[in-house]
């Protein structure tokens, strides 16, 4: 049987939901075990909610999504990737779960018993609510409009399930269940229809009045935890019993479906209405519009989605009833690693992190040999999990999704593999950005709009309006929570809930990172910094009279409040801290990511997931640095291009930076353009639409999803541009949502936008000439080329770098998508495979004389799927190389020096010699020419660390080309170390790969 390995070699992301299932998966195994894939990197596929794209929203831990397949479909899926010797790497979400509608067993729980529920601890609900109304019960915003006007219009329909006696009040697709004390107020009304009803039967009366009294029972005994199971289990006889008289006597159920008709009222008829109004008040839940959550919620959320609610992981019982499925399959040997879906919402990550390796390395223990499942032998290497290199302690695989600020640091403390690559997406993506032009095209962006822009100014102003329109609520009760800590002692009983309120909202509004990870242990360095980092800045924004209030919240948040003989409760200190820490991350995803990245568009590539748009471009030394520094802490961390959550595709991305590379010719391209387009604005208000700042974005965008087909075109596809028009229509509404300038999810302003995608449409339009069409095809030509070399290096560097490569679905070729729904489009594997069935057969016929074939015809993107191939085959026969090998830059000099990244990796003999350009605009000129040969390069060469002799001691063993087969001769320089000419590395093809192995072609 097939080993798995412990440390993939490289992954491919799967997005399953109901159009892409387990035996679709299945079928296309063989193709990414030819591709070189050693584990499927999969997404959630636990169940979710029914018709979920995503599966993010679990409703169900313990079961697989019946929409992707059963277990025989899953079982078989398994099973055909261990016979390619594939593994598996499995999204989990321990952070939420997708509640309301009639789906979440534990939700619908928690509305229908309250704080008494099995689950009430489960789900992060604040039952001691400082709002009487809601104490002892959970704010539910699911209506679409005022509770009063749902009400009236009789859209809550009360409702009887004969097959499990249960009442349930019903809002559409939403179920709000009866508490069971409430039901004897139901079955007085149906006693009484009953009766003054034909064919009554004395009997059923009593059977009837004994039901009333059963329940009237349950709600009047003591809620003491010992009469909690009790309760319950008479509450369920009691409505099996119902159940059964509804079943044994038609008349009953007949008699309960029309008395609940009348109980409904009429709508618009208040005083019908009083009796449903009464019995929705005497529920565990109030029923609220769904807007009412921004300020009053008193459940965590999932950012500000009312439909996915936090649950409290760092609760053991929680823990286990959410991982029992997970850790089966690992015992059964068919998931060989985890990613933890938004590491940053739980509690108590470290102490998550630390349970789940213990659990997940203790099912991979030998069972017996009559206990060992299919598999098991794959799940590991004889010798275990792998080490983590920071601490040396076995590890099963587990990576995290983090998005770490440019200071900081993945704590090492954490038994993980590292993240899943939004830092290395930014570090390499920095190598195509032209750190000379920023100012000019700060410059560009600021004349156009017409004003000074500074984004850490729009990312503050944002993160306070997402704190003041959507994450209002959770705010309100840590202010709260912090109100009652002061009152504890009359050093700080002065500071009041407003000031408190205001105070924490100007902290978070300036944390320099997502969160910090104050635990038991108290507050780290690094902890400590951004902290004061945070009170700092918002010490100096605030306009509070009495500033001393910062200083209490600076010790409360690092908990030194409750060191020492001490007023405050130690454990209250604590949680409240650790509560904090929840809040931040979501207001910096939520104003940072989806707010200000839409709102600061100076060159929108660089606003990417984890990526700093004031940081403009990075040095190959840089580079370097911090390539080693992660080769150093985290070797086995994934490398990411491309996720399901970035803004744009991968080669998208490094397309538009190519602008960064020619501020000058884009300024006289834009200005021209927005002439040529003005006519075609539309006034609202008095005003062009859109304004100038999205019109900005819309050519930025444009640039980057450009179909490579229509590069060299006669004519343009008038079916292709309006798929194009389409996917940019898309977009564009979802980004001036996300501004939240114009229009937003929560306000959608349809004139506004009517009037953009009027100007996306005639700007795209091919039914009669269009100037602009014209003048941005001619000046997109050099772009496409220079975007598809740094496609390519993106791609090899990737590939060769430290850590796990991850190929997104779909990015085997050309990857010009956009932000989500744009880049979870279907992918056609069939394609794909005879694509590369193609490029197997001609490189064994063809040779060396393929590649530079592949390059000529760039634009059907098989070049693409010719480097990866050729590279995640390398890394398969050589995963030693790329798993444990050094990384070594490697100098370069010349003219040009500065367009070149080199860097050597060697392992047990054998070396490979990456080289790739950069910055290579200025090299490919009017786009017919290509960045190869002695043609730009001039004397620029690279100088090796040191000569490889072959094995028999003849002289330098010879480096041979990955992708064409050629073999590159070194010369020699002062002291006898050997370089290489760039021009010899890249004379037929624009990025190189040496390789310098006994035997390897």
């Amino acid at each position: 049987m097939a080993i798995i390995a412990k440390i993939p070699t490289a992954t491919y992301r799967l997005q399953f939901n109901k159009d892409f299932t387990f035996a679709q998966a299945q079928a296309i195994a063989g193709y990414l075990a030819r591709l070189g894939i050693s584990h499927v990197y999969a997404s959630p596929y636990l169940q979710a909610r029914a018709g979920s794209t995503h599966g993010y929203d679990i409703i169900d831990h313990n079961a697989l999504n019946p929409e992707i397949g059963d277990t025989a479909a899953f079982e078989a899926f398994s099973d055909t990737l261990t016979g390619y010797g594939i593994g598996q790497i499995l999204d989990i979400v321990p952070n939420h779960m997708g509640i309301g509608r009639d789906d979440n067993a534990w939700w619908l729980d928690v509305l229908e018993w309250g704080e008494e529920s099995s689950y009430a601890d489960h789900f992060d609900i604040d039952w001691e609510s400082s709002q009487e109304r809601l104490r002892g019960k959970v704010l539910v915003p699911f209506l679409g409009d005022h509770y009063g006007r749902v009400l009236e219009a009789g859209d809550l329909q009360l409702r009887f399930d004969a097959a499990t006696g249960t009442f349930s009040v019903w809002y559409y697709a939403q179920r709000f269940p009866i508490t069971p004390g409430e039901y004897q107020r139901i079955l007085r009304s149906v006693l009484a229809d009953y009766v003054h009803g034909e064919n009554t039967d004395s009997q059923v009366v009593v059977e009837l009045q004994d039901l009333m009294g059963g329940f009237r029972d349950v709600r009047n005994w003591l809620r003491e935890v010992r009469q909690r199971a009790v309760r319950r289990v008479e509450a369920e006889r009691l409505k099996q019993q119902l159940a059964d008289l509804a079943l044994r006597i038609p008349d009953v159920a007949r008699v309960i479906e029309n008395t609940l008709a009348r109980l409904n009222g009429t709508a618009g008829d208040p005083e019908t209405l009083l009796w449903m109004h009464e019995l929705l008040e005497a529920q565990y839940y109030r029923l609220a519009y769904w807007r009412v959550a921004a300020e009053e919620i008193n459940y965590r959320r999932f950012f500000q989605i009312n439909e996915l609610a936090g649950i409290r992981i760092e609760l053991p019982a929680v823990f286990d009833a959410t991982h029992r499925l997970v850790l089966d399959l690992i015992r059964q040997g068919r998931v060989h690693g985890l990613r933890i879906d938004h590491i940053d919402g739980l509690f108590d990550p470290k102490q998550y992190l630390e349970r789940l390796q213990a659990e997940a390395c203790a099912a991979l223990l030998p069972t017996g040999p009559q206990d060992t499942p299919p598999g098991e032998a794959t799940a590991a290497a004889p010798d275990g999990p792998h080490a983590n290199a920071v601490t040396g302690s076995p590890q099963f695989y587990v990576v995290v999704e983090k998005i770490l600020a440019a200071h900081e640091r993945l704590r090492e403390d954490w038994p993980v593999a590292g993240t899943t690559g939004y830092e290395f997406l930014n570090r390499v993506h920095g190598l195509f950005v032209d750190p000379e032009g920023e100012a000019s095209m700060l410059r560009v962006y600021e004349r156009f709009v017409g004003a000074p822009v500074s984004f850490e100014e729009t990312a503050y102003v944002s993160k306070r309006q997402v704190m003041d329109f959507e994450l209002a609520s959770e705010l309100r009760v840590l202010a709260s929570e912090y109100n009652r800590l002061s009152e504890s002692s009359w050093h700080t009983r002065d500071y009041t809930l407003v000031g408190l309120r205001q105070a924490l909202r100007e902290v978070v509004a300036c944390f320099p990172v997502y969160r910090t990870y104050v635990d038991a242990a108290g507050a780290t360095a690094s902890d400590r910094r951004d902290i004061e980092w945070a009170i700092a800045h918002a010490r100096r924004r605030s306009l509070r009279a009495d500033k001393s209030v910062f200083d209490f919240i600076q010790v409360a948040l690092s908990t030194d409040l409750s060191r020492g003989p001490s007023p405050y409760n130690r454990r209250e200190v604590r949680r409240l801290a650790m509560k904090f820490q929840q809040y931040t991350g979501p207001v910096a995803a939520k104003g940072v990511e989806d707010t200000a990245f839409y709102r600061y568009n100076r060159l929108i590539s660089l606003n990417e997931v984890g990526g700093e748009p004031t940081r403009f471009g990075t040095t190959v030394a840089a580079f370097h640095k911090t390539t080693q520094e992660a080769a150093r802490r985290w070797p086995h961390a994934m490398l990411a291009t491309a996720t399901h959550d970035t803004k744009r595709g991968e080669d998208a991305r490094v397309r538009i930076d190519v602008l960064s590379e020619m501020p000058a010719e884009w300024q006289r391209r834009v200005r021209r353009w927005a002439t040529l387009n003005h006519r075609r604005k539309v006034l609202v208000n008095d005003e062009p639409v859109p304004t100038a700042n999205d019109e900005y974005l819309f050519y930025q965008a444009l640039v980057g999803v450009w179909p490579a087909e229509f590069h060299d075109a006669d004519e343009l596809d008038p079916a292709a541009m309006d798929v194009l028009r389409d996917r940019l229509s898309v977009y564009m509404t979802k980004a001036v949502r996300e501004a939240k300038t114009h229009s937003s999810w929560i306000n959608p302003n349809a004139e506004y936008e009517d009037a953009l995608l009027a100007l996306v449409a005639r700007s795209l339009d091919v039914s009669r000439p269009n100037p602009f069409l014209a003048d941005f095809r001619e000046f997109h030509r050099a772009i496409a080329v220079a975007g598809a070399v740094n496609g390519l290096t993106q791609a090899v560097l990737k590939l060769t770098a430290p850590g796990v490569p991850d190929i997104y679905q779909g990015c085997d070729l050309w990857d010009f998508s956009l932000v989500d729904p744009d880049n979870r489009r279907p992918v056609d594997f069939a394609d794909r495979q005879r694509r590369l069935e193609r490029l197997e057969s001609a490189f064994a016929q063809q040779g060396e004389q393929l590649a530079p074939t592949l390059l000529e015809r760039w634009p059907d993107g098989d070049v693409k799927l010719f480097v990866l191939w050729r590279l995640l085959s390398l890394r398969r026969r050589h995963a030693d190389i790329f798993t444990g090998g050094s990384y070594t830059p490697v100098e370069v000099a010349g003219a040009v020096a500065d367009r070149v990244c080199a860097f050597l990796r060697a392992q047990n003999g054998t070396r490979l010699l990456v080289v790739v350009p950069r910055l290579v605009l200025p090299l490919i000129g009017d786009g017919a020419r290509r960045p190869i040969g002695v043609d730009g390069w001039e004397d620029t060469a690279l100088t090796l660390p040191e000569a490889g002799r072959s094995a028999e001691g003849s002289g330098e063993a010879p480096w041979r080309c990955l992708f064409t087969g050629r073999t590159c001769a070194t010369q020699a320089n002062e002291g006898d170390r050997r370089h290489i000419r760039i021009a010899d590395a890249l004379s037929t093809f624009p990025v190189s790969v040496l390789v310098q192995a006994p035997g390897e072609a």
